[in-house]
């Protein structure tokens, strides 16, 4: 487990670096500043998208083809399942594998140490506190994420600092993501006539980019 962590912080640190190469090498190839993303360069807006492409498929990747082959999720028996471990939210306790939305959350505290930009994971229906939405932001863009199924960009200013943030639909995307929240039992208290279904938006994606000397 400690070699597979090694190589997921690995991973990310490398997303990290290609998605900060691919915004600072567009601004610069468009002739613009590098101090302020979206100056006179490229689009904020392209930034936050090739961004949330790749964390997007990274996700995808890790639920379909590593979550959904083990055995057990959360203590249940996955009837696909070949690899003889189990997925769940205990998984330092137990010698097993993170959930999916830990395994996001663990890449976004790498990338936060990297200081670039940071991004996470929110939802009205959350199970841990730290993923409910906060900011006037986040609230407005959740709302209008479910509503609409698209993705919210906008300006906001946090502590001074101006970004360019978006929250994109985090849709449920394989039998184990509905499995564990459905079941979960801070899911059935908090939200008993909430039952999640294949494709549902489930929570939402929140990047911000920040905007130096905007």
């Amino acid at each position: 487990m400690l070699a597979f962590l090694q190589k997921l912080k690995a991973r990310t640190i490398a997303l990290m670096t290609l998605a900060a190469a691919i915004c600072f090498t567009a601004i610069a190839c468009s002739g613009g500043s590098t101090s302020q993303a979206g100056g006179d360069g490229i689009n904020p807006e392209v930034v936050v998208d090739y961004i949330h492409t790749v964390l997007l498929a990274d996700r995808t990747a890790y639920t379909k083809h590593v979550v959904n082959r083990f055995e057990t999720l959360e203590g249940k028996p996955n009837e696909n399942g070949v690899v003889p471990a189990e997925a769940t939210e205990g998984w330092k306790e137990t010698g097993g594998i993170p959930l999916p939305a830990q395994m996001f959350r663990l890449g976004a505290e790498i990338a936060a140490e990297e200081g670039t930009f940071t991004y996470g994971l929110i939802s009205p229906w959350n199970i841990n506190d730290s993923q409910a939405p906060k900011t006037d932001f986040e609230k407005e863009a959740m709302a209008k994420v479910i509503e609409t199924g698209e993705p919210y960009k906008d300006y906001q200013e946090i502590g001074g600092q101006k970004y360019f943030s978006a929250v994109y639909p985090d849709n449920a995307v394989a039998e184990a993501c509905i499995t564990c929240h459905n079941t979960h039992p801070v899911h059935l208290e908090r939200y008993p006539d909430k039952q999640f279904e294949m494709g549902e938006v489930m929570g939402g994606v929140v990047i911000n980019l920040p905007l130096e000397g905007a």
